[in-house]
């Protein structure tokens, strides 16, 4: 870890920040690097990389690959000695994504009666819900469950858990999620509990651990987490879904989807459906 929390955020053309987010993904030393990529003035064409290092090693290797780019403008900017993740929690509206509403406990007296509330905090762990990739992987999710159940659901890079609460909180009887980071697994476990969710997180990279194991095959894997992974862990999806089971992908961009696809179609899945958010895409496969 750094001594200093700081965040580096670049400004530029939506082509220029996207190719400078591809590169992001390619570069081995920064497999582990937290960004996220939107749009910030649609009039002016600015998007907005925003990185969160947690090593001096990341924080070379980020701003060497920004500097890459001199349409982006890039800065480093050291945060404050306070706990900035909550305070900018408290600024976000809820989110509503299908038949499922999140929210943080600021907004607890705001949720609605005809919906499936989740109470979210993030604490240390990313992804509140409020994200593209998350949102779009709920969008996916409550447009299959109008069609059908699913008994056994997997969340490879859980987060918050706010995928896996989802999946219990809708009828189903096994969810589990996993995760690399483990405050993100206690934290994900102490959000089950706050939506009487009966969601199990272990601490685990890949699908290689028992508890995963034990409860396979899988009705349905969701795997939110970033391009190259998703490539990488496409057989081990396979391997861990039924034959005719969905898996619905996510954290990846628009130009990484053929990337993505490419690997899943060759293990033979068939794509269903795309959902875009901003330049992030969530694909929903249908493993043969």
């Amino acid at each position: 870890m750094t001594d200093d929390a700081v965040q580096i955020i670049a400004r530029g053309p939506r082509a220029v920040a996207e190719a400078a987010a591809d590169a992001i993904d390619a570069d081995v030393r920064l497999e582990g690097a937290t960004y996220s990529i939107l749009e910030e003035d649609e009039d002016h064409d600015v998007w907005r990389i925003d990185a969160f290092p947690t090593s001096q090693e990341e924080i070379d290797g980020l701003v060497a690959r920004l500097g890459e780019y001199p349409d982006l403008r890039v800065v480093v900017e050291k945060l404050a000695d306070a706990d900035w993740l909550a305070m900018s929690l408290s600024g976000l509206p809820p989110v509503r994504a299908g038949r499922f509403f999140i929210f943080g406990a600021h907004d607890k007296g705001r949720a609605p009666t005809n919906t499936v509330n989740l109470r979210i905090e993030a604490g240390a762990a990313f992804g509140t819900g409020h994200h593209g990739t998350t949102v779009g992987c709920l969008i996916a999710y409550d447009a299959l469950l109008k069609a059908r159940r699913f008994k056994r659901v997997l969340d490879v890079g859980a987060g918050t858990g706010v995928l896996a609460i989802a999946a219990a909180r809708t009828g189903t009887p096994i969810a589990v999620g996993t995760d690399i980071d483990k405050p993100s697994v206690r934290i994900a476990g102490e959000n089950a509990k706050l939506n009487q969710a009966g969601a199990r997180f272990v601490y685990a990279s890949g699908l290689g651990h028992r508890a995963v194991r034990v409860q396979a095959p899988y009705d349905l894997v969701f795997a939110n987490i970033l391009a190259p992974p998703l490539v990488a862990l496409a057989q081990d999806i396979k391997g861990a879904l039924v034959p005719g089971g969905i898996a619905i992908l996510s954290g990846l961009l628009r130009t990484q989807e053929r990337r993505v696809l490419a690997a899943y179609r060759s293990r033979g899945f068939r794509l269903m459906r795309r959902i875009h958010r901003d330049a992030w895409a969530a694909l929903v496969l249908v493993r043969a």
